[in-house]
């Protein structure tokens, strides 16, 4: 298998994702714009071969990179990144060279574009704040007189909660319209929640492999603006409401073979239409994998190491035994040690037990 790794060497940790293909007897080929003597000696490790490119954003580069690639180590069977920065360009890339595994590019618009993306929540049954696009100020004073302030005034496509803003009046509503960005720009209904994500490894059949959840209790919106601390934390078991959500957006987005992110509100204020304190509603999706050292944590949090099952998903599918044997011994297994039989029957109750 000949897996071309976009940026590799960025965030730090990524070289685990290589590191688990190459175990796993892939050929791993990265393209990256930091010279190869800086890499870490794991990811060099790792690596078959690396082709550094000057700028990872000039698109003619990278195409020169996928197709030396193709050239040397014959027909390329992944290209992916991991990043969000460059999920369009892998989109591009995957088309051009006809790589099936993984969005093509006609269909990027639906997972980077936030207005896109309400359509796919509710055929989910998935409650979401009331989306504008921005238009005229007219036309966004009407909304606010639907919605009431505040409202977030935000990019249709952006990264976290970046040139993101918060409305609370009509000066402020027309301070945004005097230095309009050049960019298209979307308002939403404000929503009092902590920011809970839903992050998951998902194989070829749209079935978690993998399930965790991350809390980020201040709005990760102020901590850009107002440039405060950031503090969050990964919890070992998934709410079941939150759980059942996450599959459903995954089935709707038709989501296969990715590491996703996918985040929502935790009400902690009633939202009349949306629901009550607690309940869970959709903010955003992100294929792949959540940012910063949050790979990490999911590990620390599940005693698991999350690169490894995001290879396996990659090189089998996580099938553990032949579909010819599924029937009488399944298609999945868990192995534990435990110290009695009161511990064996509790454990073979909860793998077992329909959620």
């Amino acid at each position: 298998m000949n897996f071309v790794f976009i940026s590799p060497q960025f965030p730090k940790d990524f070289w685990n994702f290589c590191d688990r293909l190459a175990k796993n007897g892939v050929t791993v080929l990265g393209i990256g714009d930091s010279p190869y003597d800086e890499l870490k000696d794991g990811l060099k490790n790792a690596l078959t071969e690396y082709y550094f490119v000057e700028d990872l954003g000039n698109y003619d580069q990278v195409f020169r990179a996928v197709a030396f690639f193709s050239f040397k180590y014959g027909k390329i069977d992944w290209i992916e990144s991991n990043n969000e920065f460059w999920l369009e360009q892998d989109a591009r890339l995957r088309t051009d060279f006809h790589v099936t595994t993984g969005e093509q590019y006609e269909d990027i618009g639906r997972i980077k574009h936030k207005s896109a993306m309400k359509a796919y929540y509710a055929r989910a049954g998935i409650p979401t704040a009331r989306l504008h696009k921005i238009t005229t100020i007219e036309a966004a004073r009407e909304f606010v007189g639907w919605v009431g302030y505040p409202v977030i005034v935000k990019p249709d496509i952006g990264v976290g909660a970046t040139d993101t803003y918060k409305l609370v009046c009509d000066d402020d509503l027309q301070k945004f319209f005097d230095h309009l960005p050049d960019v298209p720009y979307v308002m939403e209904e404000f929503v009092t929640g902590d920011i809970c994500s839903y992050d998951a490894i998902i194989d070829s059949h749209s079935e978690p492999l993998m399930e965790s959840m991350t809390v980020w209790p201040p709005s990760v919106m102020d901590i850009v603006l107002q440039h405060l601390d950031l503090s969050y934390y990964t919890v070992d078991k998934v709410p079941g409401a939150l759980r059942q959500m996450g599959r459903a957006t995954v089935k709707s987005f038709g989501v296969r073979s990715r590491f996703v992110h996918l985040e929502f509100f935790r009400l902690t204020k009633a939202k009349p239409g949306l629901g009550e304190v607690g309940d869970f509603v959709g903010l955003e999706v992100n294929m792949r994998p959540a940012g910063g050292y949050t790979p990490d944590m999911m590990n620390f949090a599940h005693s698991t190491d999350v690169y490894q099952i995001w290879a396996d998903m990659v090189t089998k599918d996580r099938r553990v035994l032949p579909d010819m044997m599924a029937p009488q011994m399944g298609n999945q297994m868990y192995t534990a040690k435990l110290a009695s039989q009161k511990a064996v029957d509790a454990f073979i109750e909860y793998v077992q037990a329909r959620r």
